[in-house]
């Protein structure tokens, strides 16, 4: 009989998690502080001097957009560290030391090309590498007896990293306007030591989960090994012949781009503007899904090999790669925030003259990111207080998947508003920077649903053994959704497809705003389709 831990309705928050959140906080504010200017700082800098000016922003979105890749794949490092040798604590550590070094090349190489781009490199190793471990370490603190206080954690959680990237978002454009980029990117580092500082200052209270060393033999990786490699008789191994299609074609991709970048040898099936980023995550992606679909084809055949709960442990595992997947189309819009809709907002007209707007602190498109963090930190506690118990009341549960399909919907709204504003400023007419409130608005709702939320159903859905890697799958997502506007980028560049665009009348911005909110809404309709089938967990520490 199995004896279930009941949530103790006295229990107290643990005591280690102001240092986790106030880390968090001085972290967030360092790494948006440095993200949101970083467009803006390219754009004008001497590090893409040698590109012409009119493809000068093209070329800084391709920047920012592969620092974003790196921030997000980098996760996959961290958490394997983790999981297999250091623990969460150590690894959060050595990696916050390396951010911090990222952050000095920042503001010290702003007019050297190698300098800064080795400063945006140790940055996303650093902030990647810690990114899956510090919500999972949080969530290490709470047994089956107090997780009941684990949401209302991670909502402040994801609140207090909203409170960082909103000064951060609001200030660092102004510091870079006045003062120049080595102040502007400094204080992001400062502020990264300061996380650092807290986070070692708690060492004494955590409660720390040892890493499994590689020594238990039913972790994911060993029962995926077993049902790939065990042959039953009179059946072949068609899930071996996936994975391995899988591999080969990774390898394949990782080759043809090595024969163009190295030896100049173009392919005719091969881009030239597929470079090293775009490669290896196209090479990552078919690793990820032709071995996923290759052990879910033969999984059963590790029955008897390794304890049922494990097998299906692995089984719940496949099926939250396929939710992730899922949320990759929203990530391809939220990060063009910082991207696309900054180099819109330069287009439009900032509205000083109107009593409302506040001259005084809101100069330029840029610091119309912080009205991310705010609304964040607004719509939390509204759908926790008011929205959710009154769908509650009327008898709809808003469940996690339910919250994260319509987040991605939402998105997909934000971005045809977007693409009306485009419509407007394409034709001429003065469009007022004002504007922009709605899609923000719309995006960062759909954000709520999605993210934070997110942040919880990654945690309970993974094994104890897995908990590190599936939170860095979950960041993965961000990885592939950016590459989602690296290949249109790409795409654009085509003399072909710029003249199909350009036939249906629309320019290449409002036509890619528009292409980018069907795609939501397909995502979102598929996401709801496969939410139907799925079947919760609840991985839980047990006290």
């Amino acid at each position: 009989m199995t004896q279930t831990t009941v949530a103790d309705p006295n229990a107290r928050l643990p005591r280690q998690i102001p240092y986790i959140i106030g880390n968090e906080a001085c972290e967030r504010f360092s790494f948006y502080g440095m993200r949101n200017i970083l467009v803006q700082f390219l754009v004008s800098s001497v590090i893409l001097a040698y590109v012409p000016e009119a493809e000068r922003q093209g070329v800084a979105k391709d920047v920012f957009h592969s620092f974003v890749i790196g921030v997000y794949f980098f996760p996959l490092l961290g958490g394997w560290l983790s999981d297999r040798y250091f623990g969460k604590y150590n690894t959060v550590l050595w990696f916050s030391l390396v951010y911090c070094a990222g952050h000095a090349c920042l503001a010290l190489f702003e007019g050297n090309r190698s300098g800064f781009y080795t400063g945006l490199f140790l940055i996303a190793l650093g902030s990647g590498g810690i990114k899956p471990l510090v919500v999972s370490f949080c969530g290490d603190q709470f047994t089956t007896a107090n997780k009941h206080l684990a949401k209302i954690v991670f909502d402040a959680f994801y609140w207090t990293i909203n409170f960082g990237s909103f000064f951060a978002s609001l200030l660092m454009p102004l510091f870079l306007r006045n003062f120049g980029p080595a102040v502007a990117f400094g204080i992001p580092g400062i502020l990264m030591f300061i996380a650092t500082l807290v986070f070692w200052l708690g060492r004494k209270q955590y409660v720390r989960v040892p890493p499994t060393r590689g020594e238990d033999p039913d972790s994911f990786f060993n029962v995926a090994r077993t049902a790939l490699t065990t042959q039953v008789a009179g059946q072949g191994r068609p899930g071996l012949l996936v994975a391995g299609a899988g591999v080969v074609l990774s390898a394949a991709m990782l080759l043809c781009w090595a024969l163009h970048a190295w030896f100049g040898i173009n392919l005719p099936f091969w881009p030239e503007d597929f470079h090293f980023v775009i490669s290896a995550c196209l090479a990552l992606g078919a690793l990820i899904a032709f071995g996923g679909i290759g052990v879910s084809m033969q999984l059963e055949r590790a029955r008897g090999r390794h304890p049922d709960a494990a097998v299906d442990g692995v089984r719940a595992v496949l099926r939250i790669l396929i939710v992730f997947a899922l949320t990759t189309p929203f990530w391809s819009l939220f990060d063009q925030k910082a991207s696309t809709w900054v180099i819109q907002g330069k287009d439009m007209i900032v509205p000083h003259e109107a009593w409302w707007w506040p001259s005084w602190l809101v100069k330029e498109a840029g610091q119309m990111q912080a009205l991310n963090p705010l609304l964040i930190m607004l719509l939390i506690p509204f759908n926790n207080l008011v929205l959710y118990p009154a769908l509650r009341r009327i008898g709809w549960e808003p469940t996690a998947l339910r919250r994260m399909g319509f987040g991605i919907a939402f998105a997909g709204i934000a971005w045809i508003i977007a693409g009306l504003i485009q419509l407007q400023i394409d034709s001429g007419a003065q469009t007022s920077l004002a504007l922009q409130t709605w899609p923000y608005l719309l995006l960062t709702f759909g954000e709520v649903l999605v993210s934070a939320t997110a942040l919880e159903f990654a945690y309970s859905q993974a094994t104890q053994s897995m908990k590190g890697v599936i939170m860095a799958f979950w960041y993965l997502t961000s990885t592939f959704g950016s590459l989602w506007v690296l290949l249109t980028n790409v795409a654009v560049r085509n003399e072909a497809v710029t003249a199909r665009i350009a036939a249906t009348g629309y320019s290449e911005n409002a036509f890619l705003m528009f292409f980018f909110a069907v795609f939501a809404f397909a995502a979102a309709l598929a996401f709801a389709a496969y939410a139907r089938t799925y079947p919760m967990q609840d991985n839980y520490r047990t006290a």
